[in-house]
């Protein structure tokens, strides 16, 4: 394991223990994302948002997963390909709002937050958003 992959993990289990004004850190997150675009918070108006939540956490680890191993593996082939312009059509530029609201989340809640967490934040989650945006309008081939 990295230094930065340990820094994520401890810092992701501090945030996911702790409530702020009522709210866990993903409730925080997807309130935030959802503000920062009136596209993003269209695409929610009918979403079961603790079955989102729940799905985004496992995301996570297919994210650190793929830091780690720089293998997509099917899960993260599947939401990619959900995501792109065929399917939910969700936009790559979106990607930079969801890592800014995150980041923006991060600082709140961990509180032990420090320049260095950020980054490893960042350099964890980097390799899966590249994956997703870049599948938005490239086709899956078998390799």
């Amino acid at each position: 394991m990295s230094e930065y992959e340990r820094i994520f993990d401890e810092s992701y289990e501090r945030v996911r223990k702790i409530h702020r004004n009522k709210k866990t850190f993903f409730e925080a997150f997807y309130q935030r994302f959802m503000a920062s675009s009136k596209d993003i918070a269209a695409r929610f108006v009918n979403t079961e948002m603790s079955h989102q939540r729940r799905m985004l956490e496992k995301s996570f680890y297919k994210l650190l997963t793929f830091y780690a191993t720089n293998n997509a593996a099917d899960y993260l082939e599947k939401i990619a390909e959900l995501h792109n312009r065929e399917h939910l059509n969700i936009q790559p530029a979106w990607y930079d709002l969801w890592l800014e609201a995150l980041m923006a989340t991060l600082r709140e809640f961990d509180p032990d937050y420090n320049d260095e967490i950020e980054l490893a934040w960042r350099l964890v989650l980097s390799p899966g958003i590249t994956f997703m945006k870049y599948r938005y309008s490239h086709k899956f081939t078998a390799t």
